[in-house]
C-alpha cells in the first residue's frame, strides 16, 4: 500500500497505534506524523563486535546485561531494585556489566537509578559511547542505552536502530520515541516516490533546496550529518514560506480596501496640542509621527504597530494621531485590555489635553473636541451617554474596553483604531472595531510596551508596519534592580523592608506585587482567572505562589505606622479607582497589588517596587512591572524577591533582568528559554505550533528569503491557485492556529 500525506495513519499502523497518536499528540494523518520532526539525534559508533572495539572509538555494541549494581555515591549503601524510589533524587552510580557471550565490557550511568530495574541480569540491550580502558576492563564513557527485549527483533531492525545518528523524538511515557521512531519507518517505507511538495519548483532550485520526498528521508534516517542540516534546512525554509504567504495575503488585503484620509489640518487641535505641550518631543516620537501621518493620508487603510519601552512616549504619539483624526471630522476609539487601564488612558488624555477636552464645557477651547469613556462597569445613564456621544459624533475620542464590541456601539464616523496592548487582543477583536466604520476600513495603530526583536516582529507583525520608539523622553530616572534571595539571605529581605521604609520616609511611595489574590491555594488563580502553574514545568512546588493577603497580613505588621492598603482585579469597579486614585494623590504610602497595575499606571511619586515570589513571572512582564517606578525625577528601584538558590535557570532569568534595563535584550533572552510556538500565540486555538524547526531569532535571513518568495507569488496569484499544494498547507496552518502574538507570560 502506497501513501501520500493526507493518507490516514490506521491504514498502515493499524487502529490501536492510531487512535494512541490522535490521543496523544493529536497525529492523525500520514503528513502530521511525517512532520513531527525529531528534537534532536544522538550520534554513535558503528555496530561494534566486542573483540573489535579499540580505545578511543566511538562504539555501539549489542550484547546482554551480565551483572548490574547500583549504590549511592554520598554513601557506600547498595540500592536494591525495591529501593530506587528512595534514590531518586540523591546522586547514583549504576554500574552494568555487559557481555557478548565471549568478552565483557562496563558501563558506568550516574544518576539514572531506575536502570537498576530495566538492565536486569539476562536483558539484551544496545549500548553506545566513547570505548576507554582501565584497570585492564573495557568501558564505555558516557554510556546511552536502548533494552531491546521489549520485543522480538529482527536482525534488520537491530541494524536499523544502530544507525550512526538516532532520532529522539518529542514524546511521552505513552508514546515513547521508539514507538514514534517505528511507525515513521513504516509509514516512510510506504510513501509514495513522488509526493505533492507545498514549495514550488522554481523556489527549490533558486534556494537549492531538497525536494519533500528526500527531506522527509533524510531528516527522519540521516546517514550523515549534513542530511540532516539539508533536511531541516528545507523544513525551516517551507515554515518560513507558509507564515509569510499568510502575511502577505493579509497586507494584500488590507491593500485593496479602501479607507478615508485624515491628512494632517493645519491650525486644528493638533497643532494646538502640540503648542501647549509642556516638554518637547524625542526625535523618535517626531520621527514615527511623520510616518503615522503618511499612512493617515493615504486612502487606504493604515495597519502599523507602535512599540517602545514602558515610558518611551508611546500615549503621546498616539493621541495625536487621533487629534489629526479628529481634525479631519472623524473619531477616533482606543480599545485597552482592562477596565483599570482604560480608566487611566481616559484620565491621562483628558489631562494631557486640559481645555481642548472641554467641547461644550465653560472654559473649553474653541475647538475642543470631547473624550467619552465605555466600560462595562459604567451605570445606566452614563453608558447609555457613551453611546450616545459615540453615534452621534459628539466624543472625538472614545476609550473602552471589550464594552467597545459590542453591536450596540456605533459611531458616527469612525477613522482610527488604536489597540494598546496588542497581546490581550486577537486579529477577530480588532476587526470587529473596523467593522464599525461602515463601507470605509479604520486605519489601525497598535501599541505594544513589549519590546519586540526584528526578527520576531517581521514574523509576527509581517502584515503591520513597525515603528519603534526606544529614547526615553527627558526626566525620565533611571532604574535599579536587585535579586533578594530571601531563603537563601533572609537579612536581604528585611533589608528590602527596611528601605521600603527609608523610601517613604523621603516623601516617595511604593509597589509591592505579588502572584495571586489570594485564593483557596488548591485553586490559586491569577489576575485573569487561569490558574496558576506552581513552576515553570508546572509541579508543585514547596509552596504555593504568595498572595496579596498574606502579604498585607505581614506588612501591616512590618510597616505598621505607615499607610498600607491592596489592589487587585477582583475589587469593585469604583473601589479599585478610589485606591488607585488615594495612591496617585499621596495618600497610600505601599500598595500591595496584583499585575493590575503592570500597565497604564502613572504615578511619578512612586520610587521603589518590590516583586514577590518574582520567579513565578516572566521576563518580559518583570520588566513591564518595574517600569512603574521612575517615572519621575526620583530613581527608580526594583527589588525582586525569590525563595531560589543561585545557580537555577529561573534565578538566572532574574538576574538577566536585574542586569539590563534594556528590553529588547530581555526581549530575547525571553524568547530563547520559551517555547516559540508559544511565543506566536497558538495556544488560542489549542493546537500544536507549525513552528518545529524555525527559529524566529536564529533563522532572520531564512525568513527574510522566505517572505520575499511570498510576497512574489502572492503578488502574481494572490488565492494561490497556481500553487494548490502550497494553498493546502496555508490553509491547514490557519485552521490549526492563530499566529498573532507574543502570549501574555
Amino acid at each position: 500500500m502506497r501513501a501520500d500525506m493526507d493518507r490516514k495513519l490506521r491504514d498502515f499502523l493499524g487502529a490501536k497505534t492510531a487512535k494512541t497518536f490522535a490521543e496523544v499528540l493529536e497525529i492523525e494523518t500520514v503528513g502530521e506524523l511525517l512532520r513531527h520532526y525529531p528534537r534532536r539525534y544522538l550520534k554513535k559508533g558503528e555496530l561494534t563486535p566486542f573483540d573489535e572495539l579499540e580505545v578511543g572509538d566511538q562504539a555501539t555494541v549489542n550484547g546482554r546485561v551480565k551483572k548490574v549494581t547500583a549504590r549511592a555515591l554520598d554513601s557506600k549503601i547498595e540500592i536494591r531494585p525495591d529501593e530506587v524510589h528512595k534514590f531518586r533524587k540523591r546522586r547514583t552510580i549504576t554500574k552494568v556489566v555487559v557481555t557478548d557471550g565471549r568478552n565483557d565490557l562496563e558501563a558506568a550511568f550516574f544518576n539514572q537509578p531506575w536502570l537498576l530495574t530495566k538492565l536486569t541480569p539476562g536483558t539484551s540491550a544496545l549500548f553506545w559511547g566513547e570505548v576507554t580502558m582501565f584497570r585492564d576492563i573495557m568501558q564505555l564513557k558516557n554510556p546511552g542505552t536502548e533494552i531491546l527485549d521489549e520485543e522480538d527483533l529482527t536482525e534488520a531492525e537491530i541494524e536499523r536502530r544502530a544507525r550512526p545518528f538516532r532520532p529522539l523524538y518529542p514524546a511521552t511515557s505513552k508514546l515513547p520515541t521508539a514507538t514514534i521512531e517505528r511507525s515513521i519507518k513504516i509509514v516512510l517505507d510506504g510513501l509514495d516516490d513522488r509526493i505533492d511538495d507545498p514549495v514550488p519548483d522554481l523556489v527549490l532550485d533558486k534556494e537549492k533546496l531538497l525536494g519533500l520526498r528526500d527531506a522527509l528521508q533524510k531528516v527522519h534516517l540521516p546517514d550523515t550529518e549534513k542530511d540532516i542540516h539539508d533536511a531541516q534546512r528545507r523544513f525551516r525554509f517551507e515554515e518560513a514560506l507558509v507564515m509569510q504567504t499568510i502575511l502577505a495575503q493579509r497586507r494584500a488585503v488590507t491593500d485593496a480596501l479602501n479607507a478615508v484620509p485624515r491628512p494632517r489640518v493645519e491650525g486644528g487641535l493638533l497643532d494646538e496640542f502640540d503648542q501647549r505641550l509642556p516638554f518637547e518631543l524625542t526625535e523618535g516620537q517626531a520621527a514615527v509621527g511623520e510616518e503615522i501621518f503618511a499612512d493617515l493620508a493615504r486612502s487606504h487603510p493604515m495597519h502599523r504597530l507602535l512599540q517602545g519601552e514602558v515610558g518611551s512616549g508611546k500615549t503621546v504619539v498616539a493621541l495625536r494621531a487621533m487629534l489629526s483624526v479628529v481634525d479631519n471630522g472623524g473619531q477616533a476609539a482606543l480599545l485597552a485590555p482592562t477596565e483599570v487601564l482604560a480608566v487611566q488612558h481616559h484620565k491621562t488624555l483628558t489631562k494631557m489635553l486640559g481645555e481642548l477636552a472641554e467641547q461644550g464645557m465653560l472654559g473649553g477651547a474653541e475647538n475642543a473636541t470631547k473624550i467619552g469613556l465605555l466600560t462595562g462597569s459604567l451605570n445606566a445613564a452614563a453608558r447609555r451617554t457613551a453611546m450616545l456621544d459615540a453615534a452621534g459624533g459628539a466624543a472625538g475620542i472614545v476609550v473602552g474596553t471589550h464594552a467597545l464590541l459590542e453591536d450596540k456601539v456605533q459611531f458616527a464616523d469612525l477613522g482610527l483604531v488604536v489597540v494598546d496592548e496588542q497581546h490581550r487582543f486577537g486579529v477577530e477583536q480588532r476587526a470587529a472595531l473596523s467593522a464599525k466604520s461602515g463601507e470605509n476600513t479604520p486605519h489601525v495603530l497598535v501599541m505594544t510596551a513589549t519590546p519586540i526583536p526584528r526578527t520576531v516582529a517581521m514574523t509576527v507583525f509581517g502584515d503591520l508596519a513597525v515603528s519603534t520608539l526606544t529614547q526615553l523622553p527627558a526626566g525620565r530616572s533611571p532604574i535599579q534592580s536587585s535579586v533578594v534571595p530571601a531563603k537563601e539571605r533572609p537579612d536581604w529581605l528585611q533589608r528590602a523592608w527596611a528601605r521600603v521604609r527609608e523610601e517613604v520616609g523621603k516623601g516617595h511611595q511604593v509597589y509591592v506585587v505579588c502572584p495571586r489574590i489570594g485564593d483557596d491555594v488548591k485553586n490559586a488563580t491569577d489576575e485573569e482567572g487561569e490558574l496558576l502553574e506552581t513552576d515553570e514545568g508546572g509541579k508543585k512546588q514547596a509552596r504555593p505562589p504568595i498572595s496579596v493577603l498574606q502579604v498585607y497580613d505581614a506588612l501591616t505588621e512590618i510597616l505598621h505606622d505607615l499607610r498600607v492598603e491592596i489592589l487587585h482585579g477582583r475589587l469593585p469597579a469604583d473601589e479599585k479607582d478610589a485606591v488607585m486614585s488615594r495612591f496617585a494623590a499621596g495618600e497610600i504610602d505601599v500598595l500591595i497589588a496584583t499585575t493590575v497595575i503592570e500597565v497604564g499606571v502613572d504615578v511619578p511619586n512612586a520610587s521603589t517596587m518590590v516583586i514577590m515570589d518574582a520567579d513565578r513571572f516572566g521576563i518580559s512582564q518583570l520588566h513591564q512591572l518595574r517600569g512603574r517606578v521612575g517615572r519621575g525625577k526620583v530613581p527608580g528601584l526594583c527589588l525582586l524577591v525569590t525563595d531560589l538558590w543561585a545557580g537555577s535557570k529561573s534565578y538566572a532569568r532574574l538576574e538577566a533582568v536585574a542586569s539590563t534595563t534594556d528590553g529588547f535584550e530581555l526581549s530575547r533572552i525571553d524568547l530563547e528559554t520559551r517555547r516559540e510556538g508559544d511565543v506566536l500565540g497558538v495556544a488560542q486555538s489549542g493546537k500544536r505550533s507549525s513552528l518545529k524547526l524555525l527559529s524566529v531569532l536564529r533563522d532572520e535571513d531564512v525568513i527574510l528569503a522566505a517572505r520575499q518568495e511570498a510576497t512574489r507569488i502572492v503578488g502574481v496569484d494572490p488565492a494561490l491557485s497556481e500553487f494548490p499544494e502550497l494553498l493546502a498547507i496555508v490553509r491547514n496552518a490557519l485552521e490549526s492556529e492563530t499566529t498573532e502574538y507574543l502570549e501574555k507570560t
